[in-house]
């Protein structure tokens, strides 16, 4: 198990040096002067060349790069231009919204997609089966913006139930916050929970059809002790998989669903640091997202060797 978690944490460490050079060469080839356009064309060359000098962009490409990589690596992402404030107080401001909007998200596509997954399965080619993975399929098909805007017509507009967007702050009370990140929630689960259960159920119908579970039948197990000790456990890794991919779409993919309900997340704050042309902020959020897909990756490759004992041996 040693073996096997040293291999994925240093491909994951090659992975996130090999993205920080990606992410910084593709600003740096952005074109235009990142200063320029963030004075605005009517800037004076004076006003332009300082902020120049402060954003280190008179300085050698190599001298910039790594110095901006030693800044990741100790916590400092730099300073905003647009907010004059750090760049990591920021994202913890924000994530503090994009990060409870995923979890929640996460559980409630799980809680929903599995045992629609495994129901589904075990009553294969059966009326159970087809209805529930055509609700699915339209739930892969319906996109997330729109079933946001129907939720807020019904739940906020129509009932009254909830607040239509916008989000109060932790401090306003737990429960004011979680009140605001039910809708956005609901519009992301159930798309991500229709992809789930469709995987779900795929995994099972291939494990049903192995050897081992035949023997397991023929030595007289029931069919729910079948299903639940021996097929799911080990239709598990591609689940995982796309658990792993979901996490990290809800928390650096909701940007149109943070406009939507006009949420103060993390995608939000990218697509406003795209607009006023504030390189600093894309740069640390874009590479704490990629870190956080490689830990959710390496997270994930280590609940395989949990899974399935198989995978240990073989490293």
């Amino acid at each position: 198990m040693l073996v096997y978690a040293s291999k994925r944490i240093l491909i994951g460490i090659v992975t996130l040096l090999a993205a920080s050079i990606v992410v910084f060469s593709i600003l740096e080839v952005v074109p235009g002067d990142p200063a320029r356009l963030m004075l605005g064309m009517n800037a004076t060359d004076d006003a332009v060349r300082t902020l120049q000098e402060q954003m280190g962009l008179n300085q050698p490409l190599l001298e910039r790069y790594f110095r901006w990589l030693g800044g990741l690596l100790t916590g400092d992402f730099g300073r905003s231009f647009t907010y004059s404030v750090p760049v990591i107080s920021l994202i913890a401001e924000r994530i503090a919204v994009s990060l409870p909007l995923a979890l929640i998200s996460l559980a409630l596509s799980t809680a929903i997609a599995i045992p629609v997954g495994v129901f589904s399965a075990s009553r294969r080619g059966s009326i159970a089966d087809t209805a529930s993975m055509g609700v699915a399929q339209i739930g892969v098909a319906i996109p997330n913006f729109w079933f946001a805007l129907l939720l807020v017509y019904v739940f906020a507009v129509v009932l009254r139930l909830v607040p239509a967007g916008g989000f109060p702050g932790w401090n306003a009370g737990v429960w004011l916050g979680l009140k605001s990140l039910i809708l956005p929630s609901i519009a992301l689960a159930l798309p991500q929970a229709a992809i789930l259960a469709r995987v779900t159920r795929s995994a099972l119908l291939d494990v049903l059809g192995e050897d081992y579970i035949r023997t397991a039948r023929a030595k007289g197990l029931t069919r729910r002790r079948v299903l639940y000790d021996h097929a799911l456990r080990n239709a598990f890794i591609p689940v995982l998989t796309i658990l792993g991919l979901q996490f990290a779409f809800l928390l650096a993919g909701t940007i149109i669903i943070e406009n939507v309900f006009y949420l103060p997340g993390l995608g939000r704050l990218v697509f406003q640091a795209i607009t006023q042309r504030d390189l600093i902020v894309v740069e640390g959020v874009v590479m704490l997202l990629v870190a956080t897909v490689i830990v959710v990756n390496l997270l994930v490759d280590l609940s395989y060797a949990i899974v399935d004992p198989r995978l240990r041996s073989r490293s």
